[in-house]
């Protein structure tokens, strides 16, 4: 399964700039979905009150505790079963959500949230500020063990104290009253309300968490519940308390297992499928009847090399932009992806915020890159320390995009690798390299960056392979799952 497919986009737009001093560039690429439709063209999956459901294949997660999410796989689940404060909607807008507005002081440092009236947890039960409080400390309790709360949460009052366990509450938080919560940051910070919109800052139930085995029954507030979790499927039903338009479907089904999604399509047990690199030329083939219930749907995406620049033989700004030049991305993009993505030209992709690009940033210049190699203070391929490629599989099959990159170094500059498959790589079966101590990553083919925030530590610069022309984000929000596919023109079946 696609385990770092990434629905919520805000921690590209979040990171970016984080990243921006240490990434040579990112992308984003298209997904190409089958699904069934009538008449002339792409029509939404239902309509509302039809009761009826939608069958997907799903990945299982590592958590539905929205506190650890770190993989979009986990990710894909808990927006729909919990919610936050506010949200994003497709054009990566900061929104309201649980909140109905809120206030910014003068200095930008205090925000007032006030609760919409009627929101409830999914057992009816009233959703107060006390509730907010909660999960925030809890999210950055050292107890609960968050892997990204630093991050996300890390500019309020307090929070770092209480992450570190040397507070037992965040002093910045506040309830109010009932229907409204007070944050204090440390300093006006343009993207902390766009972080409150990561799952880290969605609302749960005590009374639920602290029970025991709460996430076999999570009692979130978002638009589904979660009614089935086993080795076989996922099912997440409407939530009748929802307390925004309540969602047209009935359920959503994921299936865990039951072979490959596409022949599971084919044979009618799924309404939509993904379509990857090995089917995606014969649904595009017109005689095909797979081809007109193909749907091309722009997605946010990131295929990148991450290097580390405090070692050798990164630590030379000439090799690394050797490394850079060095790799074709359109022969890449072509050859590996079928044209399913794009060249990255530049860090920020088209489809976020504050994209502007008058040409390129990145080329393909094997020559220069060789005659930078050259220069660097390691003169040449020869003077280089041996390279192991250490990719995440056992697989005794390289995927392509290896391949792909072992020779398009070899031939345009001359640097060997040797491959190992690792189980113990990055989460999500992300690619490692290492280079006598120095190391980079990669995504594979069919899959997004998986979201690892060690990763993103200081002295790492990323060489971009991939992107996509953007013309709207996959919808962000935790709001109607089949609204989300609607959007990106994702058809369920008639």
């Amino acid at each position: 399964m696609q385990k770092s497919r990434w629905p919520i986009a805000v921690l590209l737009v979040l990171l970016l700039c984080v990243l921006a001093a240490l990434c040579l560039a990112c992308g984003a690429a298209a997904w190409f979905w089958v699904s069934r439709q009538t008449g002339g063209g792409v029509q939404p999956p239902l309509t509302s009150g039809t009761g009826a459901g939608l069958r997907r294949a799903g990945g299982e997660p590592d958590t539905l505790d929205p506190a650890l999410v770190t993989d979009s796989t986990s990710a894909e689940y808990v927006v729909h079963i919990f919610s936050g404060l506010v949200t994003l909607d497709s054009s990566l807008s900061v929104v309201p959500d649980l909140a109905e507005r809120w206030e910014i002081s003068p200095d930008g440092k205090t925000y007032t949230f006030y609760l919409r009236s009627g929101t409830r947890f999914q057992d009816g039960k009233e959703l107060a500020a006390a509730d907010v409080v909660y999960s925030l400390e809890r999210a950055c309790d050292p107890r609960t063990g968050s892997p990204v709360a630093a991050v996300y949460l890390g500019d309020i009052v307090g929070a770092n104290e209480k992450l570190s366990g040397q507070a037992t509450t965040i002093s910045g938080l506040k309830a109010v009253d009932q229907r409204t919560i007070r944050i204090t940051i440390l300093e006006p910070a343009a993207t902390f309300l766009a972080k409150l919109t990561y799952s880290t800052a969605f609302v749960l139930d005590r009374t639920n968490v602290e029970s025991g085995n709460w996430l076999s029954r999570p009692n979130g507030s978002g638009p589904f519940r979660l009614k089935e979790f086993s080795s076989e499927e996922i099912v997440l039903q409407r939530n009748e308390h929802y307390y925004r338009d309540p969602p047209r479907l009935e359920e959503v089904v994921y299936h865990l297992s039951g072979g490959s999604p596409m022949s599971m399509y084919e044979n009618g047990e799924l309404d939509m499928v993904y379509v990857g690199p090995a089917d995606v030329e014969r649904v595009r083939d017109p005689a095909n009847v797979l081809n007109a219930e193909l749907t091309t749907v722009p997605q946010l995406d990131i295929q990148y090399l991450g290097l580390n620049v405090n070692r050798p033989p990164f630590d030379d700004v000439k090799v690394r932009r050797a490394f850079s030049l060095a790799i074709d991305r359109a022969k890449l993009t072509t050859v590996v992806w079928k044209d399913m993505r794009a060249p990255a030209e530049g860090i920020v992709p088209p489809g976020l915020p504050g994209f502007q690009r008058a040409q390129p940033l990145l080329a393909f210049d094997p020559q220069r890159a060789r005659q930078l190699l050259t220069e660097s203070r390691y003169g040449g391929p020869s003077g280089l320390p041996p390279v192991t490629l250490s990719i995440g599989t056992l697989d005794t099959e390289l995927p392509p995009v290896i391949k792909a990159l072992v020779a398009l170094y070899r031939d345009n500059l001359g640097v060997a690798f040797a491959v190992e498959g690792s189980s113990a790589v990055l989460a999500g079966d992300a690619i490692s390299v290492e280079v006598d101590g120095a190391s980079y990553t990669v995504t594979p083919e069919d899959e997004q960056l998986e979201v690892s925030f060690p990763a993103f530590r200081r002295g790492e610069a990323r060489i971009a392979l991939s992107q996509g022309a953007i013309t709207q984000a996959w919808p962000v929000s935790p709001g109607d799952l089949e609204q989300a596919l609607a959007t990106d023109a994702a058809m369920s079946r008639s």
